[in-house]
């Protein structure tokens, strides 16, 4: 017998779509949330937006190979997929999709996607390959599920805007909704790559974004990107942060670079901190 406090368990297709199928045939509207697992609090809250998006909220736990490079943290990625089922079942997430590597790439597949321009820059300069296995996984699992809508973090400012590119040159029929970014108390954006902080570590991170709220107030005054995200970059520097791989500003939409800011635009940046690579994003406009 199924536990009544933990979610439906799928690791499979078949099974998951009858259920989705059974779900929409008594009227549910179904929201999906992706997640690597290692969930947090920030999770749970795209779990409780997703509760009032919809009747039926199907959380998929997966942490995707084709998204890490070679020299990456796959292989030390948190995992602990018993704790992941007690937080959903919490959260009174109906129902959870875990399935395996294998499962979701069979021998002998062969088909990846790739969104140009939105995937380019950014974390795409430093991570190739990245966003293909990102667009791929997540154009699988909408294809998988089936659901109405799909949320996402805004913390991956980036892999928001490809994934919502890419459902939309496909015209694969999902609404896809971010979510604003949930911190802790000083500011340090909730990820499940944090719990490889060391305290000092730790006690420095949320530097980074106190860093991109100055570079944002500063283009709310009407001042030009160019020497903000110059000094921005050398107080992330002065913190320990190194490297910093970029700080950027960009178009909201388009993700192209912006000097003076007149219509919606992100501050994005990412930058180590020891072994961590920490990434964050502020809204201007």
């Amino acid at each position: 017998m199924p536990d009544p406090d933990l979610p439906l368990r799928f690791d499979a297709v078949a099974p998951l779509r009858a259920q989705v199928a059974h779900w929409r045939a008594q009227g549910a509207r179904i929201v999906l949330v992706p997640t690597m697992g290692a969930l947090h609090a920030g999770h749970l809250a795209l779990m409780e937006e997703a509760s009032r998006l919809g009747e039926r909220v199907i959380a998929s736990i997966f942490v995707n190979p084709t998204q890490f490079g070679p020299n990456e943290d796959f292989s030390r990625y948190p995992r602990d997929l018993a704790r992941d089922l007690e937080l959903l079942g919490q959260a009174r997430v109906d129902a959870a999709y875990a399935p395996s590597a294998e499962a979701m790439y069979p021998e002998g597949f062969s088909t990846s996607l790739q969104v140009a321009g939105l995937s380019e820059g950014l974390c795409g300069a430093f991570r190739p390959g990245h966003f293909s296995g990102v667009a791929t996984v997540v154009t699988k699992l909408l294809n998988q599920v089936g659901p109405d809508v799909a949320l996402f973090g805004e913390k991956d400012f980036q892999q928001l805007q490809v994934i919502r590119r890419a459902v939309r040159d496909l015209e694969l029929g999902v609404e896809i909704r971010g979510v604003p970014t949930l911190r802790e108390a000083d500011g340090l954006a909730l990820s499940s790559r944090n719990r490889y902080l060391d305290e000092d570590e730790r006690a420095r991170a949320p530097r980074l974004h106190a860093v991109l709220r100055d570079v944002a107030e500063g283009l709310r005054r009407g001042e030009a990107a160019t020497p903000l995200v110059a000094e921005g970059r050398a107080a992330l520097e002065h913190a320990g942060f190194a490297p910093v791989q970029y700080l950027e500003v960009r178009d909201a939409e388009t993700l192209q670079p912006v000097e003076r800011v007149e219509r919606p635009a992100r501050v994005l940046a990412a930058a180590y901190l020891g072994r961590t690579r920490l990434i964050d994003n502020v809204a201007v406009g």
